[in-house]
């Protein structure tokens, strides 16, 4: 197990940012780490990084406790935070050499070259971070929480500002690193997530709402919808007879049919339409969007 939150608290003053949450991550996987702001996304990759220390609970990485081996488990760790902090006035290669005399990387050199053509920054490696694009200090950011080889890469929020050939060239990136490293990766992109991640964990005022994968997450909070097209006429209040129906709403060419549980209605649709001597040109599941789903969880 490379990450373990087990029952986590943590306080600013009377204020829980985080309540009683536990969630793992298991060794070569990606998980998405998702909440709408101030849902205490950020609170928790600080508590699992060792950057603050928890208010109850425990966490562990790779099986040691941060609260007592938060050295041990930092190395472990790579770690871009959302506001990137970089030496601006610092050439790339001379940043990435600093990184990792901090880690006392062995080979430095060679492992620095590795780094920089790993992330793409070959073209721009003799430059100053300062005279880099968003996207180039991201690859920087990336360079610099891998330098030290971890076993678990935290994200948090690394795609934030991007433009979209930046967004897909760092969503590549983040896919290829996570083929040999454990990842959490917090983001408010739910296409990069259905992209990019394995599992999503969502969390809401400091609680977790959701953990599963992604197209599962399609029946968490949300009710399973059919679209039905009929020849002919057909009234609202005979469809809401079918048994499982809960809403019915007309829409252009058809109906929307809302089931009063996470059930398929297809089957119940179709039993309806034989009895009633209707014929259903059109009947299809209408699947909920990861972005639907994140809403009706934490609205």
């Amino acid at each position: 197990m490379s990450i373990e939150v087990k029952n986590l608290f943590k306080y600013y003053g009377s204020q829980a940012a985080v309540k009683d949450i536990s969630f793992k991550v298991n060794s070569g996987e990606i998980v998405g780490f998702l909440g709408p702001n101030g849902a205490g996304k950020s609170t928790t990759m600080k508590v699992i990084t060792g950057f603050i220390s928890a208010s109850g609970g425990e966490v562990k990485v790779c099986g040691l406790p941060v609260s007592s081996d938060s050295l041990a488990t930092r190395k472990l760790i790579g770690y871009l935070p959302e506001n990137n902090p970089l030496y601006l006035d610092m050439y790339v290669k001379e940043y990435l050499t600093f990184v990792g005399k901090i880690y006392k990387v062995e080979n430095l050199k060679e492992r620095v070259a590795e780094m920089i053509k790993k992330v793409g920054l070959e073209v721009e490696q003799n430059k100053k971070i300062g005279q880099l694009s968003k996207g180039y200090r991201q690859r920087v950011g990336l360079a610099q929480a891998i330098i030290h080889d971890p076993d678990v890469l935290i994200l948090d929020e690394p795609t934030s500002g991007l433009d979209p050939n930046q967004l897909v060239e760092i969503r590549e990136l983040i896919k290829s690193i996570g083929r040999e490293k454990t990842v959490m990766l917090s983001t408010h992109i739910m296409q990069e997530v259905e992209a990019i991640c394995d599992r999503i964990v969502i969390i809401n005022k400091g609680e977790i709402v959701a953990d599963d994968k992604a197209a599962d997450l399609q029946l968490v909070g949300s009710k399973l919808t059919v679209y039905a097209e009929f020849e002919g006429t057909v009234s609202k209040s005979l469809l809401k007879k079918i048994p499982g129906v809960g809403k019915v709403e007309q829409v252009k060419g058809g109906w929307l049919l809302e089931s009063k549980e996470n059930i398929d209605l297809r089957k119940a649709v179709a039993k309806f339409a034989q009895e009633n001597d209707i014929l259903a040109i059109t009947l299809r599941t209408e699947e909920k969007s990861l972005e639907e789903v994140f809403k009706n969880l934490t609205k």
